[in-house]
């Protein structure tokens, strides 16, 4: 790969590996971003994550987007500074999913404080294995030995509170992973480097110029984000994560600015 830049091609690389290693190993656990409670979870996993992809077809566009954008900063920027830029985006852009996680998880627990249920009890009954359920019964059938063992009275919880309860679950025992935060970093980057570059994307018959297509984006992420409604097709994206990325682009790149630190890149036309 003689023509993509270091850090770009290294980044490649490692994400080509790791993809196909999980294929064989069960290495979601272990390298996938956790919920701060779930028993998964491991420090390391912020930076881990970014490494991580759940398809073939999350790797390809990620990846792809990389090598088009990203060597294309690393060249202007140099590879240390790409680099830094990479993996900061990628850490903006966990906090930002956590944090927005951390909003939804914590009202559904109050929903069910009134139960009286003891948070490390709680806790623990959220690391539950889901394993085949499929129903608000499956759940409380789950769940059930272990509010007996404190003498809890089933017929106390209701079914808003079990649907508080599983949503709390999947929340916990939900596993974050992808590139597409640090990449929608770098697509602010080379926004902000290449505002008139025309590009072309697929089922559009004409080049959208970056200024506008990666701000259309970025704001069709927070509608989501917001609303739930996808507008990318299918489900689990972490929308948030990708505006995360995108914000702390924005912030980091103008934290530079102000230091003087952007003066030395080339910007092309």
């Amino acid at each position: 790969m003689p023509s993509i830049p270091l850090v770009t091609r290294n980044l490649l690389i490692i994400n080509i590996i790791l993809f196909i290693a999980k294929q064989f190993l069960p290495l979601d656990d272990l390298l996938s971003l956790h919920f701060p409670t779930s028993v998964h979870f491991r420090p390391y996993q912020f930076i881990t994550h970014m490494f991580m992809h759940a398809n073939l077809m999350h790797i390809f566009f990620n990846m792809f987007a990389l090598v088009s954008f990203g060597g294309i900063l690393e060249q202007a920027w140099g590879a240390k500074r790409f680099f830094l830029f990479y993996i900061i985006c990628g850490l903006g852009a966990a906090i930002f999913q956590l944090g927005a996680n951390y909003y939804e998880y914590y009202g559904l627990v109050q929903n069910i404080k009134h139960l009286g249920i003891q948070s490390g009890l709680l806790n623990h009954i959220f690391n539950l294995d889901l394993g085949n359920v499929r129903t608000g019964g499956d759940y409380l059938q789950m769940i059930e030995p272990y509010l007996k063992s404190i003498n809890f009275n089933i017929d106390l919880i209701n079914e808003q509170d079990i649907v508080s309860m599983f949503k709390a679950t999947s929340i916990v025992q939900g596993g974050m992973l992808g590139a597409s935060g640090a990449i929608y970093g770098i697509m602010v980057g080379f926004t902000i480097m290449f505002p008139n570059a025309e590009l072309m994307i697929m089922f559009i018959p004409f080049p959208i110029k970056a200024k506008i297509l990666f701000p259309i984006i970025i704001l069709m992420d927070l509608f989501s984000g917001v609303t739930g409604v996808s507008l990318f097709g299918g489900g689990n994206v972490a929308h948030f994560a990708h505006v995360g990325g995108a914000v702390t682009g924005l912030i980091l790149f103008y934290l530079w600015k102000n230091k003087g630190l952007t003066n030395n890149f080339k910007r092309w036309n």
